[in-house]
């Protein structure tokens, strides 16, 4: 009870809608990603579910992120419970949205290990939260190790990667959406 609705998401539709809001066609989007057209063409209408690599490689094609494919891929509610139980989880490594819809904020859960050579850069800043295990940041040409229950806030426009140092980590990223034109405020505060 009060629980979004249980169905799974419509990864396909959100990236149709990307893809057309950028005027773009099937071949574009695969000549970009790498991946094909027919592969495409079955995600949009739903006959497969691309792999997280798979995604990531869709996100960067359609210029924006997985994570915001993934909360394009629900509508948003004002109130929504995200059961753990029975969660949608990708391949290996896992990745879980831990916000649905298109909010003004998106978090995610990633288990496991990542693209350790990927370079992330988004729009606005984050948080990231080591919930089990560790992992190593690289930011701004330093490393940083954290442990279970450390941060690393980020601030927009940030180039990191990172990886986990330890099997099974469970890493939370929080972040302000990528639709949002957050506005550094340069005045001093009183």
């Amino acid at each position: 009870m009060g629980d979004h609705k249980e169905q799974p998401l419509r990864v396909g539709a959100a990236v149709r809608r990307r893809r057309r809001a950028l005027d773009l066609t099937l071949a574009v989007v695969a000549e970009r990603s790498g991946l094909s057209v027919p592969f495409l063409s079955q995600i949009e209408n739903e006959r497969a579910r691309p792999s997280q690599t798979s995604l990531e490689k869709l996100a960067d094609a359609l210029r924006t992120t997985a994570v915001e494919l993934l909360a394009a891929a629900d509508p948003a509610c004002s109130v929504d419970v995200v059961r753990a139980e029975g969660a949608e989880e990708w391949a290996e490594p896992r990745v879980r949205s831990l916000v649905r819809g298109h909010h003004q904020m998106h978090a995610s859960e990633f288990t496991g290990d990542h693209d350790a050579g990927r370079e992330l850069q988004f729009r606005n800043d984050q948080l990231m939260y080591v919930a089990e295990g560790a992992v190593e940041i690289e930011a701004e040409g330093r490393a940083y190790r954290l442990g279970r229950g450390d941060t690393l806030y980020l601030t927009g426009g940030v180039r990191h990667r990172w990886r986990a140092t330890v099997p099974e980590t469970r890493l939370l990223v929080v972040a302000v959406a990528e639709h949002i034109e957050a506005l550094r405020d340069t005045k001093p505060h009183r």
